[in-house]
């Protein structure tokens, strides 16, 4: 069998896409890789083709359960026959799996890094024919990534015991040219072939908030997406169970996932997610990682997360069928003071000494201000996200809320003097909102207490309001002319800049929203007519009938994407449909029958 066959007969599908082809290839002819590919590019088919090829056992590297269990029941699915290692398992069903795996019944195996050190799998491994070893979410390794696990540095040891060494992938989705670095090194890659398919989801929808009211405007995002899935990231327990409780409690059909919550009830309300029991999940960022639902059509963050290989990952949860969707993050200043606490109060590492706990530490305050520099910024948003992972992007993408809002550019060159004078005079003691009520001539408790309607600043810019001069001091903070300390509470200071601002005021101009306009999504898909939008219904009806019947997600069967081929061309022969993207040989000879059958129904009807 050919990698093509193999693509087309187990996937479905008759084209690689961008980069995949040239690692399965390095793979399979005995060299590493590297692979840099965002979320729903298809990494997890770069070593599962070459794994149906070479003539042994691949092994698959994996850091989640989770993770685990959907990829093994979309193999099986598929006809591939594949089994997972993990703490799930009871020790008989652990013993059943691996005396399996002896007999060579596994073509892939994924297993925790955590497993590779015990003796009874170790046993396994020495003895047995590995071609290939995949290392997922290989930026674990890196102590600069943002979710290092040191379980991950024993896998080169683990490598070198093996029979013989077999080539090695390292597969992520968000990695910094550091953490790239890292990975290579740490794995000890052997001249790794290096693949970067570039970080742009052009599918996806980017765009900020700063509502008001947070659950006001939480509520009207997902009532405006009736029947869709969507994830809504918290960054707390408590707010998790206050977001899923006021939601529920206005009707939409939403369940939790938090680590606080039993396991059965964790493993319950993700199935009732992914079984499309449930139309949105909100949780903490333990939920998602390896989590293939291809229909999540929003990812809604409630708090700004810690970083941008954090957003990026999570967002990219959504629209991983290729179809649009939504990333929406509802942003607000106490995000940001709660970030800083987190790193500033987390107990260190106990493996690191105190110098690189402290570089760690300053490490994740520096990523925190350039997440806080996405919600503020007025660049293009995706512009910002592929620039912060060393990626060229223009200017201008028509796909995120700053490019459709139509903006104009204001000479904020007196104002910027103002406020930077202001910060001066108030020795740099206050914050944001103190600064703006100051410069205003605001008549509230704190000024008063403060004396700040003495000072000579004060009301110079009365004919803005707050928010204004608060959008024109997050500007100057954005361009390193003002600075926020660090800490709970953090207080405007002086940058590098101020001085010549304050002295020269240099010409400085803001993009100011001139007018708002509803934004949209881009590259929307040819829409399906009444007929054929009909028929998808009903094809989605029998794939949830299906996926019932056998115990499996709904996109596990088809994906919506190619529901939505099917309910466009209509085949009529069993060839016509295997012929269809995402069908493959092995799911027409299973689903065939029955989606011709409804298809040929709707057609007498």
């Amino acid at each position: 069998m050919t990698k093509e066959e193999a693509l087309k007969t187990y996937f479905g599908y008759d084209d690689f896409r961008g980069g995949q082809e040239e690692i399965i290839d390095a793979l399979l002819a005995g060299r590493d890789a590297l692979a840099i590919m965002p979320t729903g590019a298809g990494k997890s088919l770069c070593y599962q083709i070459p794994a149906l090829l070479l003539p042994g056992i691949t092994l698959v590297i994996s850091p989640l359960v989770s993770l685990m269990r959907d990829q093994v029941t979309q193999l099986v699915q598929m006809g591939v026959p594949a089994a997972y290692l993990n703490s799930s398992l009871t020790f008989q069903q652990y013993l059943l799996a691996l005396s399996r795996a002896k007999e060579g019944r596994y073509k892939i195996i994924y297993v925790a890094p955590e497993r590779l050190e015990t003796e009874g799998f170790q046993s396994f491994a020495e003895a047995a024919d590995i071609s290939l070893v995949a290392v997922d979410e290989a930026h674990c390794i890196s102590q600069w990534g943002q979710d290092f696990r040191p379980s991950y540095r024993n896998i080169p040891a683990f490598v070198e015991r093996l029979q013989s060494r077999p080539p090695l992938g390292a597969f992520t989705a968000t990695a910094t040219p550091e953490v790239r670095e890292d990975i290579e090194h740490l794995l000890s890659l052997r001249d790794p072939l290096r693949v970067t398919t570039g970080f742009d989801r052009e599918n996806l929808y980017f765009e900020v908030q700063q509502p008001a009211d947070k659950r006001a405007a939480l509520l009207e995002l997902v009532k405006s997406r009736p029947g869709k899935c969507g994830i809504v990231y918290c960054s707390t327990r408590k707010n998790v169970e206050e977001v899923c409780d006021f939601l529920r409690e206005r009707g939409v059909a939403a369940t939790r996932y938090h680590a606080g919550l039993e396991p059965e009830e964790r493993q319950k309300n993700q199935e009732d997610f992914l079984y499309d029991r449930a139309q949105v999940m909100v949780a903490t960022n333990a939920f998602g990682m390896g989590i293939d639902k291809s229909d999540v059509r929003y990812v809604i963050h409630y708090n700004m997360p810690k970083d941008l290989e954090s957003y990026y990952q999570e967002a990219g949860r959504a629209g991983r069928d290729g179809e649009p969707s939504s990333c929406i993050l509802l942003y607000s200043g106490q995000d940001v003071r709660t970030g800083e606490f987190l790193i500033t109060h987390s107990e260190p590492r106990e493996e690191l000494d105190e110098r690189t706990a402290a570089a760690l530490r300053e490490r994740d305050l520096q990523r925190l201000r350039q997440m806080t520099g996405y919600c503020r910024t007025r660049r293009c948003l995706r512009q910002y996200i592929l620039h912060y992972f060393g990626e060229f992007a223009p200017d201008y993408c028509g796909g995120c809320c700053n490019c459709l809002h139509n903006f104009e550019e204001v000479d904020i060159s007196r104002e910027a003097q103002l406020i930077v004078r202001c910060v001066a005079e108030l020795g740099q003691h206050f914050g944001v909102n103190l600064v703006a009520e100051t410069l205003c001539g605001a008549d509230t408790e704190k000024v008063r207490k403060f004396h700040l309607d003495r000072e000579p600043s004060y009301g110079l810019l009365g004919e803005l309001t707050q928010k204004q001069v608060r959008e024109r001091i997050r500007f100057l903070l954005d361009e390193g002319i003002l600075q926020l300390s660090p800490g709970e509470f953090p207080v405007v200071r002086l940058g590098d800049r101020a001085e010549d601002v304050a002295q020269n005021a240099p010409t400085l101009t803001m993009p100011v929203v001139k007018e708002e306009r509803a934004p949209s999504i881009r590259r929307a898909p040819a829409e399906l007519d009444g007929r054929q939008a009909e028929l998808f219904e009903r094809l989605r009806a029998l794939r949830a009938s299906i996926a019932r019947r056998q115990g499996v997600p709904a996109y596990v069967v088809f994906s919506d994407k190619t529901l939505r081929e099917l309910a466009a061309t209509q085949p009529q022969t069993l060839a016509e449909f295997r012929a269809v993207s995402g069908v493959g040989t092995v799911k027409a000879e299973r689903y065939g029958q029955a989606f011709l059958a409804e298809m040929d129904r709707f057609h007498r009807a």
